[in-house]
């Protein structure tokens, strides 16, 4: 019983819904436009960085969310500028290096008065704008069968606002993919060249995906950091590549999709790791190798869920005509 509350909790936990919300910007790269970014947690890193500096600096929430996006923003310009006219993998190797970039900036100790370095910034140093925000009361509220604070860190109002975010984002691209410029961007997806003889701008149309998906990614990694602290490691390789997996694991190109792929990746974490810690002895396997264990369990079952059914559980298989 104790298993299936922590899975159940975990579905619509705070994680959950920021790697959600940072799949369907993927969505927007990879889905839609067929843009194979790799570096989708520095997006996400930026925003946390964002959020959180001006927060310190005594910038006040709304300022703290313009200034997280104006980053993102000027760094998919950035990013986009050199590297648009690459294709396939050669922009898959850019695009990690430039994420990679980013990490190793902000665990530089040149930066440590700005970022923090490698220790980054305390979750107290900026929640407390948005837990300011919170209509639910400073105390531990009880909803059936799961209990959390109602403002602090992985709290209800966390809950409440995520969720909300996700369902927005997920409707802005139901919407942008049924309208003529979602149309244009599927269509540079499975032929970039016969859009181009329609006389259309494809290395706009890719910046504006690639800006617009690296914003929402940004907002994904602010979520995570108001139920976390901002720390440059947790946006490493691994978690790009956890993006991938969840968007993968629901079907790109999908509405719900990314909100599928990132319940069933979580909850799967969750369910392994607490079957593995009865059924496996101590002898055999201490807690802290249980994750890694755990994690190499859910791979092997989305590689066989990739193998068999490389759309996802939600797609369609004509959508994986990507032109790379």
């Amino acid at each position: 019983m104790d298993i299936f509350i922590d899975a159940l909790g975990e579905t619509f936990a705070p994680t959950t819904a920021a790697f959600a919300l940072a799949a369907i910007g993927l969505n927007f790269h990879y889905g839609m436009t067929g843009l194979l970014n790799m570096g989708h947690a520095g997006f996400m890193l930026l925003g946390m960085y964002g959020f959180a500096i001006s927060t310190q600096r005594g910038a006040p929430i709304w300022l703290a969310l313009i200034v997280a996006m104006v980053v993102a923003v000027l760094f998919g310009l950035l990013l986009g500028w050199p590297t648009l006219k690459l294709r396939g993998d050669y922009l898959a190797i850019v695009t990690i290096a430039a994420a990679e970039m980013i990490r190793f900036l902000g665990r530089s100790q040149s930066l440590q008065g700005l970022t923090g370095a490698s220790t980054g910034i305390r979750g107290n140093d900026y929640k407390y704008t948005f837990e300011a925000l919170s209509p639910f009361p400073d105390e531990r509220i009880t909803v059936g069968w799961f209990t959390y604070h109602g403002t602090l860190s992985s709290s209800w109002w966390l809950r409440v606002v995520a969720w909300v975010m996700v369902l927005a984002f997920a409707l802005l691209f139901w919407r942008l993919s049924k309208s003529p410029w979602g149309r244009v961007l599927k269509g540079i997806r499975e032929d970039e060249d016969a859009v181009r003889s329609l006389g259309k701008n494809v290395y706009w149309y890719k910046m504006q995906a690639l800006v617009l998906g690296g914003v929402i990614g940004a907002l994904g990694g602010i979520l995570w950091a108001l139920g976390n602290a901002v720390q440059p490691d947790s946006m490493g390789r691994p978690t790009t590549f956890w993006i991938w997996t969840l968007l993968l694991l629901g079907g790109a190109a999908t509405v719900f999709g990314p909100v599928l792929g990132s319940v069933l990746f979580w909850t799967s974490l969750v369910v392994v790791k607490r079957v593995a810690g009865v059924l496996v002895p101590d002898s055999w396997m201490t807690q802290s190798e249980l994750e890694p264990f755990s994690l190499v369990l859910v791979g092997i079952t989305l590689m066989c869920l990739v193998v068999f059914r490389p759309q996802g559980i939600l797609g369609d298989r004509r959508e994986q005509a990507i032109n790379v």
